[in-house]
């Protein structure tokens, strides 16, 4: 009895180093991964860092003035108006916001529709047209005036 509790033992011994074995290697496996995605982390931070520099250098107002003045004849730049910048509440809808044009509207544009108006923002269809669709409104920004003490938050939304 004593040699088969012996070799029951020596079995279980056997099998726990193995999978002690097996922990220990698959452990210093995910060390050597963690250590490369930390080596590439550190070269996309050290390429970002070189890349705002870059951006800073290329950006300086005296360089951008000697472009303006050397390509001047070429580009015929001019210089922004105070009254051409908005706010972000002003700026038009994004593309993902747009309505979906509906397919019997270029059909009853193609047999008479009118426009209503160039500000308009709706499609109607001419007399006697069966099954002309009237578009969606599209709508406009919203005057400066509005919504002032929104002014000086910016929205920010993904363009697609």
């Amino acid at each position: 009895m004593l040699k088969t509790f012996d070799l029951v033992l020596i079995g279980v011994m056997t099998a726990t180093a193995a999978v002690t074995y097996t922990i220990k290697h698959r452990a210093e496996l995910k060390l050597e991964e963690v250590h490369r995605l930390e080596a590439e982390i550190k070269l996309e931070e050290d390429t970002i860092d070189l890349l705002k520099a870059d951006w800073a250098l290329q950006s300086q107002p005296n360089r951008l003035e000697r472009l303006v003045k050397a390509y001047e004849g070429e580009l015929q730049l001019q210089p922004t108006d105070s009254t051409a910048l908005v706010h972000a509440k002003e700026l038009p809808m994004l593309k993902s916001e747009v309505p979906v044009p509906d397919v019997t509207e270029a059909k009853a544009g193609a047999k008479g529709a009118t426009v209503a108006s160039a500000k308009g923002a709706t499609v109607t269809s001419a007399k006697g047209v069966p099954g002309a669709v009237k578009a969606q409104p599209v709508p406009m920004p919203a005057p400066r005036g509005e919504a002032a003490d929104d002014a000086d938050q910016i929205e920010t939304g993904s363009v697609e």
